[in-house]
């Protein structure tokens, strides 16, 4: 994985999380707003609108430029629309980032998979 690669997925995951945050507290206000006189729904809707569009955005060019299948690619969307989804995807680029950069020390020791 090369720098640009690795620094796109870093990118994905540093929003992911703050965005399922964000979904899950819109989520919270918008019950707020229905059974209380509490507005906050036109704050955090702005608030996760923009996480939600750095995502999408961030998901596109990590998509790029790691060369995702189209089923990978589409998971990590749709991770985006479930309210926790955002947690998932940070977990499991965690784990694609540190088992592309073990297969990436291992090449450069000379370690073959048998």
């Amino acid at each position: 994985m090369d720098l640009k690669t690795a620094t796109a997925i870093r990118r994905l995951r540093l929003v992911s999380a703050p965005e399922a945050i964000s979904f899950l507290l819109l989520l919270v206000c918008s019950v707020l707003k229905r059974t209380t006189d509490f507005n906050a729904v036109p704050v955090m809707g702005m608030v996760h609108g923009v996480l939600f569009v750095l995502y999408v955005i961030f998901w596109a060019d990590a998509w790029n430029r790691a060369k995702w299948s189209l089923k990978t690619a589409a998971l990590y969307f749709v991770l985006s629309v479930l309210p926790t989804g955002g947690f998932f995807a940070d977990r499991k680029l965690r784990r694609e980032t540190e088992d592309a950069l073990i297969a990436s020390r291992a090449r450069q020791e000379g370690v073959v998979n048998a």
